[in-house]
This record gives structure tokens, C-alpha cells and sequence, in this order.
């Protein structure tokens, strides 16, 4: 069960957004945005939130959960029957509603028909982005629980120095960094990656039966979920001695990472950002190793708006809270990457990430 907070207020912002765009209501069925709204952590569940009418359905199953979750946020809580959509039919219908945005990101085809079949009389209008333009700007509470995640996260990473790397799996590692954060009380918030060597210029390696080799860079990338929130954070350690070139590429990440988060501002654009590091990174001849954006935001999934990229639009703004994690990849030989999770502020940024960044040799 979550304990991050939730309230009236996210519904609030939701009418807003409503209005402006001609809507009666907004039909939300995306799990998430359901948990931003009503604080529901379950596994079934939607809800509609209007001007003046905001419930949510839920199956027995879940009926004395919402009664937990759902309640503080306001929300009315409807026990769904076996004739869920006839029932939601019924409660649009009887609030007068003619033209009702939905999930378009989310809901299939196959599922938009199912609801456009019962809510007839009704205008199913796509409206993705409500909720998760929301979502992007984190409240206090919601930066705590980010700021727990990733201390934990921190606190597993503490252990890889002790525990090793060279002569081990890349399986191993991964499955022992995971479970050292179910003991802790959280999950991974994303497939940890291990990926030793040559393995390390695959920017999403998956951690398989390779021994991670000596005297080589391995790039761990691991995330917790800790009350519903995660966190995402990649270092890259050395197994031992490194040539100069692989020294060199280690250098330029940590210098560019370090010029993209001094860029990191409120009213910074997002492509500039991005620019900075990629612009270090190219000018070292290593341009086409970067094929990746630097960074994405993280909230109660580990890949959300705002994106930090050539191809991303709009500002900074305090509350957002994204990854900064520039990476060169030389295909067969290595791979670097360093990020860091990062809350944009009123006056600047405040970096969430607390595991250094100086490289740190394991046996």
C-alpha cells in the first residue's frame, strides 16, 4: 500500500485542463494515472473525474483497499458489478455527460470499442496528457518519497565494492543487487543492468551467464520503487587497471554529465540541456557513440514526462524531476555511462543521486 501522498487537488488540476479543452469529463483506465488521482495501488481499477462528480469503480476484490487509499483523495467509490461497463453507462448517462476524454496513449482498440459500444450517446474524445502533464511537476511529498527510493538505491550501490565484480556473472550481480532491495522493502523500479566489457557499449544490456572480465569498465544501471515511487541511477566501475583510451572515454562522460547538470534550471530548455553534453561529447570525437537522449523524468514510473532530448519541446520547470546520464558506447570494446536523478528547483537543481561519481576500482 502506498503511503506517498494524494488529494483532492490532483482532480482539481485535471477540471482545469478539462475545461480548457471543451470536456464534460475525463475517463481515466491507465493504472497509473488512476494511483496519481485517487492514491489507488491496485491492479483494477478506473475512475471519472468531472467538474462535479468524481468516483471511482473498483470489483469486489478491491473494496476494502479503496476504502483504505481511495477515501482521503475524495473520490466516491462505486463497487463494480458484473456489468462494470453497464454500470458506468448508467452513471455518465444520469450525470449528463455528452463528450468524455479517455486515455488514447493507452487504451487499445480493442478496448476504446468495448466502451464506445455501452456509453452510447456518448463522444469518447482522445485526451492523452492530462494526467501525466500533471505528473511531470512533483509535489513535496512526492519528492520525499523520490529522494527515499533513491537513498536506498545509494545505499545497495555502497555494497558493490565489498561484494565484487571480476570472476561473477553478470546474472549473479544483478540478482543480488535486486534482493538486496527487496530486504530493504522496495523492488526494482526496471531490470537491473550489469554489463561488464564489451557488453557495456550495449546501452540496454541484458545481465546474462558472462563473467564479467578484469581490467575492464562494467556499467551498472539500477532503480528502486519505494512506495510507488522510483528512483534511476547508472555508475560505471573498473575492474582493475584500464588502457588510456577507456580512461579517457570515462573522463569525457563524467565531464559532460557534470556540464549537462549545471545546465539544469528552471526555464532551461530541455533540447539545450541536452546540447550540452552532447556537444562535449562530440567535440571528442564521439559523437555518434551518444545515440541516446540524456535524460527522462521519473516519478511513479521510471519513464515519464519530461523528456530531456534534441527532440523535446518546452522548458524546465521546478518539480520536475529527470535523469541527467550522458553515455558513450564503442561497439566490442566498452561502454560508460553516469546519471544521476535530479530535481529541478525554484533557484536551480538539487541532485537526488548520492553515490560518487569518482571512479571506483572492484576487484
Amino acid at each position: 500500500m502506498s503511503t506517498a501522498p494524494t488529494g483532492p487537488w490532483r482532480a482539481e488540476g485535471v477540471t482545469r485542463e478539462l475545461s480548457e479543452r471543451g470536456l464534460d469529463a475525463l475517463l481515466v483506465t491507465n493504472l497509473v494515472n488512476v494511483r496519481y488521482l485517487t492514491g489507488f495501488g491496485g491492479t483494477s481499477g478506473l475512475c471519472v473525474v468531472s467538474e462535479g462528480d468524481r468516483f471511482f469503480m473498483t470489483d469486489f476484490r478491491y473494496t476494502e483497499r479503496a476504502e483504505r487509499e481511495v477515501a482521503p483523495t475524495g473520490f466516491e467509490r462505486v463497487e463494480a458489478g458484473r456489468e462494470a461497463l453497464e454500470q458506468l453507462a448508467e452513471r455518465m448517462g444520469r450525470a449528463g455527460f455528452s463528450r468524455v476524454g479517455f486515455d488514447d496513449a493507452h487504451l487499445t482498440v480493442r478496448q476504446h470499442g468495448r466502451y464506445a459500444d455501452k456509453l452510447t450517446g456518448i463522444e469518447l474524445v482522445p485526451a492523452a496528457g492530462v494526467v501525466e502533464g500533471l505528473r511531470a511537476v512533483k509535489e513535496e511529498g512526492e519528492l520525499a518519497a523520490i529522494r527515499a527510493a533513491s537513498a536506498l538505491a545509494d545505499e545497495v550501490y555502497g555494497l558493490v565494492p565489498e561484494r565484487g565484480l571480476a570472476g561473477r556473472t553478470e546474472r549473479e550481480v544483478a540478482n543480488e543487487l535486486e534482493h538486496e532491495m527487496r530486504l530493504r522493502g522496495a523492488e526494482p523500479s526496471f531490470p537491473s543492468i550489469v554489463a561488464g566489457g564489451a557488453n557495456g557499449a550495449l546501452p540496454h544490456a541484458e545481465p546474462g551467464a558472462d563473467v564479467i572480465p578484469r581490467d575492464a569498465l562494467v556499467v551498472l544501471d539500477m532503480g528502486c520503487r519505494l512506495d510507488g515511487y522510483c528512483s534511476d541511477c547508472t555508475r560505471t566501475f573498473a575492474t582493475g587497471r584500464l588502457s588510456d583510451d577507456a580512461s579517457a572515454v570515462y573522463d569525457l562522460v563524467r565531464a559532460a554529465q557534470q556540464a549537462a547538470l549545471e545546465a539544469v534550471a528552471p526555464g532551461a530548455s530541455a533540447a539545450a540541456v541536452d546540447s550540452v553534453a552532447r556537444e562535449l561529447i562530440t567535440a571528442a570525437g564521439h559523437g555518434e557513440r551518444f545515440g541516446h537522449g540524456l535524460g527522462h523524468g521519473v516519478g511513479l514510473e521510471v519513464h515519464e514526462e519530461p523528456r530531456v532530448s534534441q527532440a523535446a519541446e518546452g522548458e524546465l520547470e521546478p518539480g520536475n524531476v529527470v535523469t541527467v546520464e550522458p553515455g558513450v558506447y564503442v561497439a566490442g570494446e566498452l561502454g560508460v555511462r553516469i546519471e544521476d536523478l535530479v530535481a529541478v528547483t525554484a533557484s536551480g537543481h538539487e541532485v537526488i543521486s548520492g553515490f560518487t561519481k569518482d571512479l571506483v576500482t572492484v576487484a
